[in-house]
């Protein structure tokens, strides 16, 4: 059965994209504050915070509420500040992927009620309006990436409700800021993976008329270098947008790279029904491929053949050090946009765009 999106609320305008994931690191390094408590404070300031449920549990009723609107307040406060500095960027940088933890369980009983409060509504409402506004305005691409515990289809019905019950948190989310109406607005979306071998990409399909219309239209999935392989996560494509990851498909598949011109990157594109996709990459760590020739992509056989596991391989580098993977990356913006999943964040994602920003800039020249 193909999905039939809503119409669909303003797309995005074709210019390419890439940004980082969740969490902000400052730019000048510890030693050039004043203090380490200056340091810390000044991190603090740009990153969301988060509590334990546990930890919530102990607290007296009023401490417990007390604790939550002050995380409210901040977490708010901090994705504006992060969304302003990737608004100030050049506009090829302006995607981010926001961290899950805007409002701390959300969905769990000892927080949910206190949610719901009026008191705590006037606050975050608000405050995620005026949050998508400023994205919009700024042509920021912002998405979710739940946890692997969220998963739509599960042979355990308590997994199944509670990972709905989460994925449905992030909807909601995204629906105050200004992207609950039509199919994937602005490029706005939630991605998961598929889950559990058992029920699989069938489960999957089975599960999505559980969610919401406003999760249906903004849920997509990706390929993984376990079970489920961009050839198998395909098979979702006529209901769901598939998300390419290039470092996963690069395990899973034992080393292929996966050119724009792959006749499987058309069925990906389709699967947006119109919307600029979204794409994955990271590459393996430095400290596992010292030596290796930057300018050279890895090579996956040698690797194994000299004793790196596939899940070594697949762990995340700390910035996009291999030029090769980024030029890869280059050609892949001509029909995506990319989440970079290194983890220095922001400072590998501003590292990526100084190499393929002067290419893509010669390449919209030569086409005007």
């Amino acid at each position: 059965m193909t999905q039939t999106p809503n119409l669909p609320a303003p797309l995005t305008d074709g210019e390419p994209r890439l940004g980082f994931c969740c969490k902000f690191i400052l730019e000048a390094p510890p030693e050039s504050f004043k203090t380490l408590k200056a340091a810390r404070e000044a991190a603090l300031e740009m990153n969301l915070s988060h509590v334990t449920m546990a930890n919530l549990t102990r607290l007296a009723p009023a401490d417990r509420r007390a604790k939550l609107e002050d995380l409210a307040r901040h977490n708010l406060g901090a994705l504006e500040r992060q969304i302003a500095w990737v608004a100030a960027r050049p506009p090829l940088e302006r995607l981010l992927r926001m961290a899950s933890n805007v409002l701390p369980g959300y969905t769990h009983p000892v927080a949910s009620d206190i949610y719901a409060e009026p008191g705590l509504r006037a606050l975050i409402e608000p405050g995620l309006a005026r949050i998508g506004d400023l994205a919009r305005a700024a042509g920021v691409r912002l998405s979710f990436h739940p946890g692997q515990f969220c998963v739509i289809a599960s042979r355990n019905p308590s997994a199944q409700a509670n990972g709905i019950a989460e994925f449905e948190y992030h909807a909601e989310v995204m629906a105050l800021m200004g992207y609950g109406s039509g199919w994937h607005p602005h490029g706005a979306h939630i991605n998961i993976h598929v889950g559990a071998r058992d029920p699989g990409v069938e489960g999957f399909r089975a599960s999505l008329p559980l969610l919401s219309q406003t999760a249906r239209d903004l849920i997509t999935v990706e390929n993984d270098e376990n079970a489920f392989g961009l050839d198998t996560v395909l098979q979702l494509a006529d209901v769901v947008p598939v998300v390419l990851d290039l470092h996963h498909h690069w395990v899973e598949s034992g080393g292929a790279y996966i050119e724009p011109e792959d006749p499987r990157i058309a069925r990906v594109r389709d699967s947006w029904r119109g919307v600029r996709p979204i794409a994955h990459i990271s590459v393996s760590r430095e400290n596992l491929l010292a030596g290796t020739d930057p300018e050279a992509a890895p090579d996956f056989v040698a690797l194994s053949a000299a004793g790196h596991s596939r899940r070594d391989l697949a762990a995340h580098s700390d910035m996009m050090w291999n030029r090769a993977v980024n030029a890869l990356v280059g050609r892949h913006l001509a029909w995506a946009d990319f989440e970079i999943e290194a983890k220095s964040k922001n400072l590998a994602s501003g590292q990526i765009a100084a190499q393929v920003a002067p290419g893509l800039a010669s390449a919209t020249k030569a086409a005007a």
